[in-house]
């Protein structure tokens, strides 16, 4: 059972809703609205997960990770995935280099892109599963293994991937073992007329916005830790595994629409993140104890890409999100 938080504890809580605050205007300074998928990638943060970024081209989604990264001041890696992209542009590789005046060889590893605290994983479905793969262990185990030896990444270390939902062609869906590894699938949407008009202003003229950093990567952590600190209480954790139960189609708790368009429903890492997500929340706003609203706040954001559905959702039209409308 995790004990109340101390006065140390609630001290670090609100340095951190100040910190969430000054955050925001700070991201603020570049980008504008998508005021709610900000606050969900800094909870995520918060938690320690890794977030899937859906959206049409253009919405700014690259530049959101790049301006996140600037004010938590952190290093930021950015890959281009591509059909072409191999594991080992990645995660690095061993080459073989001569020792000038001994003529001895010896292979030296030299570092991918993954070596970051944010890596942006850009147009993650462009590249082929071979490639792919070579995430999975860096996300799950903040490692990766080249050549048979085991390398320890950057602390912390967050994967921002983005996705292009329009064009299809050519791309490579994500397993879901992959998928299953973010915490967060967030959609961004197009702009509202205001804040379009805005946008065109600000990035047509001869100055742009400057992010000021708000963390580093040294008090960031100490904030993970304190989200993780915080308790949950009993009937939080029961309302989380029940939602995430209710997903499964052959679980005595799903509804007749799940068990009718579905699949595979989400697994335990699912309740896992709802109450991180739902601690993580609570300590942006400055709250030591999350609550159910906590819980909903973030569902659709964990589960959505979690639900496999059937041919006849597609059929008939519907989404994990018209399902979990319905559901907590």
């Amino acid at each position: 059972m995790t004990a109340s938080p101390d006065s140390q504890d609630l001290a670090l809580l609100a340095e951190l809703a100040d910190a969430r605050r000054a955050l925001t205007r700070s991201i603020a300074q570049r980008i504008v609205g998508q005021a709610t998928v900000v606050d969900d990638l800094v909870t995520a943060l918060m938690a320690g997960g890794h977030v899937l970024l859906i959206g049409a081209p253009g919405l700014a989604k690259t530049l959101l990770v790049q301006t996140v990264a600037e004010a938590l001041d952190l290093q930021f890696s950015r890959v281009q995935f591509t059909p072409d992209l191999m594991p080992s542009d990645i995660t690095g590789t061993e080459l073989m280099e001569e020792e000038a005046g001994t003529g001895k060889r010896a292979f030296r590893f030299v570092a991918g892109p993954i070596f970051g605290n944010i890596v942006l994983a850009d147009e993650i479905n462009r590249a082929p599963p071979k490639t792919q793969a070579a995430l999975l262990q860096a996300m799950q185990e903040r490692t990766v293994t080249v050549a048979g030896r085991t390398y320890e990444l950057p602390r912390p270390f967050f994967v921002l991937a983005t996705q292009n939902p329009i064009e299809q062609e050519g791309t490579y869906p994500l397993p879901e073992a992959q998928l299953d590894r973010f915490m967060f699938e967030l959609t961004v949407g197009y702009p509202s007329r205001e804040e379009e008009v805005q946008i065109v202003t600000s990035t047509t003229g001869a100055t742009s916005g400057t992010v000021t950093p708000v963390l580093g990567g040294g008090r960031l952590q100490a904030m993970q830790q304190l989200v993780r600190r915080l308790p949950a209480p009993p009937s939080l954790v029961e309302h989380a595994v029940r939602l995430v139960r209710a997903t499964r189609p052959d679980d005595p708790g799903a509804s007749p629409r799940v068990r009718q368009y579905v699949s595979w429903g989400a697994g335990p890492r699912a309740s896992q993140y709802l109450v991180l997500g739902a601690k993580a929340r609570a300590a942006l706003d400055g709250r030591a104890v999350p609550d159910l609203d906590d819980v909903r706040a973030v569902m659709r954001g964990v589960l959505r890409h979690r639900l496999v559905l059937n041919f006849q959702a597609e059929a008939d039209g519907v989404t994990a999100d018209s399902l979990l409308e319905a559901t907590g």
